[in-house]
């Protein structure tokens, strides 16, 4: 994976929960049925803070997980232990991890594979996701549909939230800006200030926008033998007005 985006450092991780709030998407839901109703294990590509992971825990699931960043992954064990759950994690890389068993389902939530930029590696994530699952396993992963209306209207400009950090209340500002328009590419950026107005961190995160006929070409070239797309998440048909894809690959039998 490319040295930018190496994962949430420490700080970011402290403040993530509350900057995004557990359940103010409809991803949580989703994803905890679907690992739920899983037929053995899952496993969580990038799983953070625990925002989604912990949720399937609850959900009775047996599920693993991975991230890049040890500070997303100290803070999940945190809120695991005040929750008496008991995780599975490790540190990882989506397009070259290591797993002990075979699972039933993969899942990669809230934008999490646009942080792969290339295509070799885009297919370096499906073919590990591929060899992670058993046989007639699937992956599930989401990302945005890449509105042009937004795009023009609030990129480049800052959004402000009031977050809790160190137990003293902080302004988070982000913003996202187009950094090559011929690849489609863009960062989002991140500052956090105390009361006082000084910056107690700065980082950056470029990603990747994937339309959907660049996600069906990716599927195309993948090791998966099926794959369909859902609008947002009640499994409709994506149409034009959809703002999340929801893609479910399929290995064969």
């Amino acid at each position: 994976m490319d040295e930018s985006n190496q994962g949430y450092r420490a700080e970011l991780a402290d403040v993530y929960d509350d900057w995004i709030g557990a359940g103010d998407r409809d991803d949580v839901e989703f994803y905890a049925d679907l690992a739920g109703d899983a037929d053995g294990p899952v496993l969580e590509l990038a799983c953070g803070t625990g925002r989604v992971y912990l949720e399937l825990l609850r959900a009775g699931a047996d599920a693993d997980g991975f991230d890049l960043s040890t500070g997303a992954l100290d803070r999940l064990r945190e809120k695991a232990a005040d929750a008496r759950l008991e995780p599975n994690v490790w540190r990882d890389d989506m397009t070259d991890f290591a797993v002990a068993r075979e699972y039933a389902l993969a899942i990669c939530p809230f934008n999490t594979f646009l942080h792969l930029r290339t295509v070799e590696d885009q297919l370096a994530c499906l073919q590990q996701v591929h060899d992670a699952l058993a046989p007639g396993g699937r992956f599930v992963f989401d990302v945005f549909v890449p509105s042009f209306d937004l795009i023009c209207e609030t990129y480049g400009e800052w959004e402000t939230d009031d977050v809790e950090y160190s137990g003293e209340i902080h302004e988070l500002r982000t913003r996202s800006r187009i950094t090559d328009e011929v690849e489609q590419e863009f960062a989002v950026e991140n500052e956090l200030r105390d009361s006082e107005g000084e910056v107690v961190f700065r980082d950056e995160h470029r990603l990747a926008m994937l339309p959907k006929r660049e996600v069906e070409l990716l599927a195309r070239l993948s090791p998966f033998d099926d794959w369909q797309v859902a609008g947002d998440f009640d499994g409709s048909p994506i149409s034009d007005g959809d703002t999340t894809q929801v893609w479910t690959l399929r290995k064969a039998e």
